[in-house]
C-alpha cells in the first residue's frame, strides 16, 4: 500500500457526487492510494435513527462496481458548513474532488457554492467533475478523446501547475495541450463604436514572444517527461473562452488558481480559474502554487 495522501471525494448521495467519487477511484488507483469519501451533514442533524445510511449504501454500491479492483475506501462523516469541513479534511489530502454541484444546489447552477469555494481556498489540488449535460457534449466532439489541457501564463503560471499537468498526462498515456493565448491590441474605435485592430505587426510580434516564452517555460518539464506528448497552442484568444472550446476534446483541464502575484492569498481564484469551472466540458483540475507532490 503506498504512502502517498489519500483522494478526498466529497459525497451526498447526489448524482454529480457520485460520478466525482468515481472519478476520485479512478485517480486513487492510478496512483496507488485510498480513497476518503466524506458526507459532510450540513445543518441536517443525526443520521437516521433507524440506523440506515442512504448515501453510505450508495458509496457502497458503487465501490462494488469496481469488484476486486477497488482501492481501500473510508467512509467518513461530519457536519458543518460542507467547504469548512472539506478544507478541514482536505489538509490530509492530496486531491479533492467534487462534483458541480450537489444536493443542495438549484438545478440551473453551473457551479454550487461548495464547489467555488473549496476551489478557491483547498490547501491541495481541487477537482470539479462537470454535470453529465456538459460531458455529453463533449463526447460528441470530434478530435482526441481524453487529453489533457493545460492552461500556461509563461509570465504567471507557477511550476507546480505545469507538474501537475505533464505529470496527469504521463499517468494517463496522452497528449498534453498547452494552450497560451494573447490579445490582438486594439488602436482606435470607429465613429460607430466598433472596435478597429491594432497594428499586424504589433500583434505579429506578441504572438512570438509568447511563443519563445511559452517554449521555455516547458522545456524543463518535456525532459523530465520525454514520453508525453505535447501540442503547444498560441493563438490570439480570450484565454478562458479557448480553454473552454479546448475542453470539449479533453479529459481534464488544469489551470492555476492565481496568478503569481496573488500567490500569498489563499482566498483568491483568478478570473480564467472561475470561468472555466463554470463553462468547462470535461473535469477541472485548479492548483494551488504550492502542492504536495500527489500528483493524479
Amino acid at each position: 500500500m503506498s504512502t502517498s495522501a489519500p483522494v478526498l471525494a466529497a459525497v451526498d448521495g447526489s448524482e454529480p457526487s457520485l460520478k466525482a467519487l468515481t472519478w476520485a477511484i479512478d485517480a486513487a488507483l492510478g496512483h496507488g492510494t485510498e480513497v476518503v469519501a466524506a458526507h459532510v451533514r450540513a445543518g441536517r442533524g443525526a443520521a437516521p435513527a433507524d440506523g440506515t445510511d442512504p448515501v453510505r449504501a450508495k458509496v457502497e454500491a458503487t465501490v462494488a462496481a469496481y469488484g476486486d479492483q477497488a482501492p481501500p475506501v473510508r467512509y467518513v462523516e461530519a457536519d458543518g458548513h460542507p467547504a469548512a469541513a472539506l478544507g478541514e479534511l482536505a489538509q490530509k489530502a492530496g486531491l479533492l474532488v467534487l462534483g458541480s454541484r450537489g444536493l443542495g444546489g438549484f438545478a440551473a447552477l453551473l457551479l454550487g457554492s461548495t464547489g467555488r469555494k473549496c476551489a478557491a481556498q483547498a490547501p491541495c489540488p481541487v477537482v470539479v467533475v462537470p454535470h453529465e449535460s456538459r460531458t455529453a457534449e463533449a463526447a460528441a466532439q470530434p478530435g482526441p478523446p481524453g487529453r489533457v489541457v493545460l492552461g500556461l501564463d509563461p509570465e504567471e503560471t507557477a511550476d507546480e501547475v505545469i507538474e501537475f499537468a505533464f505529470a496527469a498526462a504521463a499517468r494517463r498515456g496522452v497528449e498534453l495541450q498547452v494552450v497560451s493565448t494573447y490579445r490582438v491590441p486594439l488602436r482606435a474605435l470607429t465613429t460607430m463604436g466598433d472596435l478597429v485592430p491594432g497594428d499586424a505587426a504589433d500583434a505579429r510580434r506578441a504572438g512570438l514572444a509568447l511563443t519563445a516564452g511559452q517554449r521555455e517555460r516547458l522545456t524543463a518539464f518535456a525532459e523530465r517527461y520525454p514520453k508525453v506528448a505535447v501540442d503547444p497552442v498560441v493563438a490570439p484568444a480570450d484565454p478562458a473562452g479557448r480553454l473552454v472550446t479546448a475542453s470539449r476534446t479533453a479529459g481534464l483541464l488544469v489551470v492555476g488558481r492565481h496568478r503569481r502575484r496573488l500567490t500569498t492569498d489563499t482566498l483568491l481564484m483568478g478570473s480564467v480559474a472561475n470561468a472555466v469551472l463554470l463553462h468547462a466540458h470535461c473535469a477541472v483540475a485548479v492548483v494551488p502554487g504550492r502542492v504536495s507532490e500527489w500528483r493524479t
